[in-house]
């Protein structure tokens, strides 16, 4: 495929993520199953900005480290908008288990409403690649350690529910815990409440999942306003669910402790009980302050770099 080609070929597939009209690409021999698939070579140019490894098939690789770094974000930290990056946060979920922080790296996953002819050329591919039945199961069993599977299941409630206790508990297990962003339902809450995975859901549904085709994973998806890749960086809190591309974390990180610091010094400066709002808060008036203020962050930040070289 010349890179023309392959440059139609990715925006017919983000169309198509999007809600638009798209064409059936051939695929890898790895991947001829989906209906829709970035080659590794489609995934490695649309993400050329990354700055990690990748997996094997180009998705992105955010090291481990970073992802627990990102284990202290909150929503009001990551502000890529600036950065043209206006459509990376989802919100309104129903959220499994408040109090745990959502993070990995993105597996995304995109169905559509089922079709006689869609399913055919589906069931065609799958076979040819030695898949017996291609569903939900075939993706989830490719999950890996720190993934979070990504699902663009349209919002779908009736018989929405990709997953109940047992395939929650798999999840959990295969990607050691990371989490799920699910644009569509859940079975057997009682039981899935029970194991310790963070998720986000729309809906919650005694029915079993049909009338869907699985159209493909690692493609872009849609998870409500937003627009997710493969190998996003995911973190979820209280609030929602923000998706971070590779060539961001760092910036994100560092800007997430400098503004840490500053709450940090902010308070203590309250807590003298010396000062007006309006003098310390968002920034110091008084020269004297702003330098104090300076000297804070540095050191703050020096102790932040020497903690974590010390325990790589």
């Amino acid at each position: 495929m010349t890179k023309t080609a392959r440059s139609a070929a990715v925006g017919w597939i983000a169309a198509f993520a999007l809600g638009a009209a798209a064409l059936a690409l051939l695929a890898p021999a790895t991947a001829e199953a989906q209906v829709f698939a970035f080659t590794r070579e489609d995934l490695i140019e649309v993400t050329a900005k990354n700055p990690f490894e990748r997996f094997p098939d180009g998705r992105p690789k955010i090291p481990d480290d970073l992802l627990e770094r990102a284990r202290d974000l909150v929503m009001e930290e990551i502000g890529i908008a600036g950065q043209g990056y206006r459509n990376q946060y989802a919100g309104g979920w129903r959220i499994l288990h408040p109090g745990m922080k959502l993070v990995g790296r993105a597996f995304t996953v995109q169905f559509v409403p089922s079709r006689p002819d869609l399913d055919r050329f589906a069931a065609s591919r799958a076979k040819a690649q030695g898949i017996g039945m291609l569903n939900h199961q075939t993706v989830i069993d490719m999950l890996q350690p720190g993934d979070v599977i990504v699902i663009d299941l349209f919002g779908k409630e009736e018989q929405g529910p990709i997953v109940g206790d047992n395939l929650f508990y798999y999840i959990m297990k295969a990607t050691n815990g990371a989490g799920m962003v699910l644009d569509g339902a859940v079975r057997d809450l009682e039981g899935v409440s029970g194991i310790k995975m963070p998720a986000y859901f729309r809906h919650a549904n005694p029915s079993s999942i049909g009338g869907v085709t699985v159209a493909g994973w690692n493609i872009p998806v849609k998870i409500g306003n937003a627009t997710v890749m493969p190998g996003d960086l995911v973190v979820g809190d209280r609030e929602g669910v923000y998706f971070v591309p590779p060539e961001l974390v760092e910036g994100v990180l560092d800007r997430a402790d400098e503004t840490r610091i500053h709450d940090e010094w902010t308070r203590l400066k309250f807590s003298e009980g010396k000062y007006k709002s309006s003098e310390i808060y968002s920034s110091p008036r008084d020269p004297q302050l702003k330098q104090e203020y300076a000297e804070y962050l540095k050191k703050r930040l020096e102790e932040l770099r020497q903690k974590r070289g010390a325990k790589k």
